[in-house]
């Protein structure tokens, strides 16, 4: 039983970890197996099914260990797909349950997941690779990435560690410490990227100096400026979104790039 492996709960993979802690194992090698009713199955297929694993290695890298870079965003993964709130919550799932969907034994523990996380954050790239993803998914659906539905939503942070500014939250009626957040989403409201600001003077700072520039490079399907010439009705994409960027001034702005504005 997985709960009554030697060297811990769900452990039952033991060469292999040992090889992982003496340093001679680069990565436990997936190995699915049948199974009946695991639970949360559906996660792996939604996570496989985006894409977003294809360019990993191109921004991160793990040192040897049990756990591979692909276990790890895969574990992730799951735990934002599961609605877990934080990761000391990880603590509190089955963790062979979850195993099962790596391919491995159980997924990490906190410890592990907290200390991984960490790593790459500081020595990979995630703002480069979160870029490529936006921009394959906006390729891969041309037809949706014409039209970019963006809106802004503050995310409460309820932590002591960091000094972050106030802002009204609409839901409690509050205003409260914490960041705010700018989906670009496809015309079907799925999600492209998004551009996190701690401090922000409202949607059309940030449109201005980070989305606009960012759906420049990366819209598929943009018509040429010798087409642009030739039909003064014609724009590269439109954006929608709400009161929030509502601006006579800034549509002319936009427009003058050829971008449409809804709101």
């Amino acid at each position: 039983m997985d709960a009554h492996c030697a060297i811990g709960l769900g452990c039952s993979r033991e060469v292999e970890r040992l090889q992982a802690g003496c340093g001679e194992l680069n990565g436990a090698l997936a190995e699915f197996i049948p199974n009946r009713d695991v639970k949360s199955a559906g996660v792996l297929l939604a996570v496989l099914a985006n894409g977003s694993l294809n360019c990993s290695e191109n921004y991160f890298s793990l040192p040897k260990g049990y756990y591979a870079l692909q276990s790890l965003l895969l574990t992730v993964a799951f735990v934002a797909l599961l609605r877990i709130k934080s990761i000391e919550k990880v603590r509190y799932t089955d963790p062979a349950e979850l195993g099962k969907l790596l391919g491995l034994d159980r997924i990490p523990e906190v410890r592990t997941l907290r200390q991984k996380i960490k790593y790459l954050s500081e020595q990979g790239d995630p703002e480069g690779w979160e870029r490529e993803l936006a921009k394959s998914w906006m390729q891969d659906s041309p037809d949706l990435a014409g039209v970019l539905y963006i809106d802004g939503h503050v995310r409460v942070y309820h932590g002591t560690q960091t000094k972050l500014p106030k802002r009204y939250v609409a839901c409690e009626k509050l205003c409260l410490r914490g960041v705010t957040d700018y989906w670009i989403n496809d015309r079907q409201g799925q999600p492209f990227f998004v551009v996190t600001q701690a401090e922000t003077t409202g949607l059309l700072s940030v449109l201005r100096s980070s989305i606009v520039v960012q759906l420049l490079e990366d819209v598929p399907n943009q018509p040429s400026e010798e087409e642009l010439k030739k039909n003064s009705f014609l724009y590269r994409f439109s954006m929608v979104f709400d009161r929030e960027g509502y601006s006579p001034a800034f549509f002319k702005e936009m427009w003058d790039k050829r971008i449409a504005c809804y709101t």
